[in-house]
């Protein structure tokens, strides 16, 4: 039986013709800037977005802390969503790398920082303060897409105050097939912008950092002294490049299996449905049935991430089919009927 992975869009596997386009890769040593591929890649993804460089980088975390230490210096501050992947999830790495400190901001529902609260964050110029530098904003958040007038309104805010932007579009282009615009529109409002090739565009490895050419170059170094310096990284460069070509639009199958799913599992008694963004279903399953619950769809060949909290989320991504979701909301109605 095949297991139908709802824990995130990061468990993609290559699909056969990516592996293909990764063993056809011609390589070089990334560190001395002589792989192709490599190169390649970099460029299509400043070419693409609007942008004179890039970067490409171990991970989504790598590629924000980079962004973040290129735009920011020791003491100064970046502005982010109390909820957001770069200061939540990414282990603290500005400050404890960069001395960074970050002012987190409550976010509104839709992931958007209220302007409101932006400015009145914005510290004084005076030796009491930490100086505030940057602005990062996270699209997709939680599925959800920032509105493309926010973006608008909220780059002319940070121009107002003399701020750098950041992007956190680990999902970039689940954020542009929703909203039906390319992601060079919604690139274009930011200085920087980290895009995650290995989530639902189903590479195995790897991000992207692109913005000004001085950027990059200062990311670079930073690279480095991360531990981040590839060598023959064409392979996997191969891979999202492949990515690029082939997975960009049929992220909008991930988004109508993930409305479906929302739909059945809404009928389901027991199940209270928060909502449903992109490719993530949000449910609510009281506290004391989860573990049953993980147990109960283990068996039936179905993983979701199950902690202490009782909000889910289920992510579809291109190793999830039409069965997969009609398999996973039986499995979830089987459970709830016999609980």
């Amino acid at each position: 039986m095949d297991v139908i992975d709802l824990r995130s869009d990061t468990v993609t596997r290559p699909t056969a013709a990516m592996r293909a386009a990764m063993l056809d890769a011609v390589v070089g040593d990334d560190v001395y800037g002589e792989d192709p591929t490599v190169i390649a890649l970099q460029q299509r993804l400043a070419s693409d977005l609007g942008f004179d460089a890039g970067l490409f980088v171990p991970s989504g975390t790598q590629s924000n802390l980079l962004a973040l230490l290129a735009h920011c210096e020791r003491g100064d501050e970046y502005l982010v969503g109390m909820d957001a992947h770069t200061y939540k999830f990414e282990g603290g790495g500005a400050a404890v790398l960069g001395s960074i400190q970050p002012q987190p901001i409550v976010q509104a529902e839709d992931g958007s920082l209220p302007l409101e609260d932006i400015a009145a964050a914005i510290k004084p110029v005076d030796p009491h303060f930490a100086r505030t530098r940057l602005l990062a904003l996270e699209n997709t958040w939680h599925g959800r897409t920032l509105p493309l007038d926010y973006l608008r309104d909220a780059h002319a805010l940070a121009r107002a105050h003399g701020l750098g932007l950041h992007l956190d579009g680990a999902r970039l282009y689940n954020a542009a097939v929703a909203c039906k615009v390319p992601a060079r529109e919604i690139a274009g409002h930011f200085d920087s912008v980290s895009v995650c090739l290995s989530k639902g565009l189903g590479a195995p490895v790897g991000s992207v950092l692109v913005g000004s050419q001085a950027l990059i170059d200062t990311a670079r170094r930073w690279r480095k002294v991360c531990g981040g310096g590839w060598r023959q990284a064409g392979i996997l460069a191969a891979a999202g490049l492949h990515a690029l070509d082939h997975h960009v639009q049929r992220l909008a199958q991930d988004h109508d299996r993930a409305a479906r799913l929302a739909g059945l599992l809404g009928q389901i008694d027991g199940i209270d449905l928060l909502g449903q963004h992109t490719n993530m279903v949000f449910l609510h399953v009281p506290a004391e049935r989860l573990r049953a619950l993980d147990a109960h769809l283990r068996d039936a060949g179905i993983r979701i991430s199950i902690g202490y909290l009782p909000t889910l989320r289920l992510v579809t991504h291109l190793d999830v089919d039409d069965d997969g979701i009609e398999r996973t909301a039986a499995a979830f109605a089987r459970f709830f009927a016999a609980h």
